[in-house]
């Protein structure tokens, strides 16, 4: 049904403007769910009469919430039916934020229910998909979580948690010395999962070979490179980057087949390489969107949720099964057209009529909206209203506390002291945001937001700038030294303009108005907000957590902006 009315908004896009085909594709598919949703309302069994739902979640890799047409509207140039399917079914969120706008601690954030950076990185460490582990094996993780409670847990994708690979001298792992034919020491099944299909980095980190349950599939006695930074590396001889997608969804597939066929509930993980570089659509999605290479990625990884959808529907699981589909952060601005990762590239796309970004400042690395604001969407029949919406605060992090109450599953203090559930905007998507606050972070600097307030503890993008970020981070830092007047002698110095950045974001979504110096107080109180998380090892209520190391709201200041 769904398929049809895509394909019928493509053809008659050459017959009427976009804004208004878009508003009455939009009301006819809003429609067209109430009524699907109340046929599945009459049908369902789910968690109002006691029995657990399954769930899969689904997370796409560098998309923007402009990258999706129900959040981008007409300045998106893509069309994206699986994304807009869940939103016409489910609830959309407005205001969901990754805890991080980089891959891996957003990750550790959702596997744990805790900020990433309160975590210490493994010393000695490996580069690219050779990663060590980030998180102790045998830890409580969210699939670990719901295993104990009685899930059959899956995980298809990237995973960039880290692993610990046998290798052939006993050193530590690395693109030279690993032994391909023997399991992982640690990896996903250390961590709570059953069953896993993952590849161990991003699409464009080496080793480039599938792990099924631990062990790597096929012979890796290839050297490959992709086109967006040519890290060529250790890879399986029959490896295509455009291939795997196509891989991902079809193991996802299988998954769900399997499961069908058992009582048991499951949760299944589905963490997408897409529309990260390499921008390497497949073959059946090139030449498809508007705008070229880069929105023939993201349909493909789109396409992903469709199957994923068609799947549920075809072995009679979508009733009783909450799908919740999201990003891990903002969109790459060095990706695009052009296979090479280049700056700005997304910035011509812009000229285009997309904004990947969506309204907002900022990409992946940033501090800024575009970077730490994501598109997610979440649908379970019977009880999430059919096109509805939430301009409630969540993070990513909040999954594990969200699934826990949805699971019925009671979780310890001693555990996610960062994640709040947010299960009560799903039957309830006009309520209030259990969250009143959150702790964000870009690749050097923290970030606090407290109701529609948001204060950046730096008076930049809060990241290198790269690829196009802007203002940089060191230039921005010097900037205010001179503003200033000279180095500062502390923190209490740092904590006002013009080193921080504070934000109304429901009069100033673009983030151009900085109001640091008009509201000195609130910036101060958010400060010290930001102070007892830290020093708290937690932000919920509870005993207090340990961090694995110190940490203070201003870590990450260049040191020639401080006093010697």
């Amino acid at each position: 049904m769904f398929q049809s009315l895509a394909k019928t908004r493509a053809g008659c896009r050459r017959l009427f403007p976009r804004h208004l085909l878009h508003r009455l594709t939009t009301l006819a598919t809003c429609v067209v769910a109430t009524l699907v949703s109340q046929f599945i309302y009459a049908q369902t069994v789910n968690a109002e009469s006691g029995e657990r739902p399954n769930i899969v979640y689904i997370m796409a890799d560098d998309l923007g919430i402009g990258d999706v047409e129900c959040f981008g509207g007409d300045r998106c140039q893509i069309d994206t039916p699986g994304f807009d399917r869940l939103a016409s079914e489910g609830v959309k969120f407005t205001d969901a934020h990754a805890p991080a706008s980089v891959c891996v601690p957003t990750r550790v954030g959702i596997m744990t229910g805790r900020y990433a950076w309160r975590f210490s990185r493994p010393r000695p460490d490996g580069p690219w998909g050779f990663l060590n582990p980030r998180l102790k094996p045998g830890s409580l993780t969210l699939p670990a979580m719901l295993r104990k409670a009685g899930y059959r847990t899956g995980y298809v994708g990237k995973w960039h948690l880290g692993t610990q690979m046998p290798t052939k001298n006993g050193e530590n792992q690395g693109p030279t010395n690993v032994d391909y034919t023997k399991p992982l020491l640690v990896g996903p099944r250390q961590y709570g999962l059953d069953e896993s299909f993952i590849l161990p980095g991003s699409l464009d980190m080496f080793p480039y070979v599938y792990v099924r349950n631990n062990r790597f599939v096929g012979e890796v006695t290839a050297q490959r490179g992709w086109s967006a930074f040519n890290r060529v590396g250790p890879a399986a001889d029959d490896f295509e980057d455009f291939e795997v997608l196509d891989h991902f969804s079809a193991e996802a597939e299988k998954f769900l087949e399997r499961q069908a066929k058992q009582k048991q509930p499951f949760f299944l993980y589905v963490a997408l390489t897409a529309p990260h570089t390499p921008v390497s659509p497949s073959e059946r999605f090139r030449g498809k969107s508007r705008i070229g290479p880069y929105g023939d990625f993201v349909m493909d990884a789109d396409n992903c949720i469709v199957r994923v959808l068609n799947a549920l529907d075809k072995h009679r699981l979508t009733e009783n099964t909450l799908v919740i589909v999201t990003s891990d952060h903002g969109p790459a601005l060095y990706a695009g057209d052009i296979p090479q990762a280049t700056p700005n590239q997304l910035r011509k796309l812009e000229k285009k009529g997309h904004y990947a970004s969506g309204v907002y400042r900022g990409y992946k690395f940033s501090a800024y909206e575009g970077g730490l604001r994501v598109p997610l969407v979440a649908r379970w029949p019977g009880v999430t209203p059919a096109a509805s919406t939430s301009s409630g605060v969540v993070g990513l992090h909040d999954l594990y506390r969200t699934l826990a109450e949805v699971a019925g599953v009671a979780v310890g203090d001693d555990v996610a002291g960062d994640s709040v559930s947010y299960a009560p905007l799903l039957k309830n998507p006009a309520a209030a945001s259990p969250r009143s606050d959150i702790v964000l972070r870009s690749t050097n600097s923290f970030v606090i937001r407290k109701g529609r307030w948001k204060l950046l503890l730096c008076p930049g993008s809060g990241c290198a700038g790269r690829f196009g970020n802007s203002p940089p981070r060191d230039e921005a830092w010097r900037a205010a030294v001179e503003a200033h007047g000279e180095r500062v002698a502390g923190q209490a110095q740092l904590a006002q303009a013009p080193f921080v950045q504070l934000f109304d974001l429901e009069n100033d979504p673009g983030e151009q108005n900085n109001l640091a110096v008009k509201h000195p107080e609130r910036v101060k109180s958010m400060v010290t907000l930001l102070t007892k998380q830290i020093d708290a090892g937690r932000s919920t209520p509870g005993p207090r957590l340990n961090n694995d190391r110190p940490i203070t709201p201003f870590a990450g200041v260049p040191a020639f902006v401080l006093k010697k």
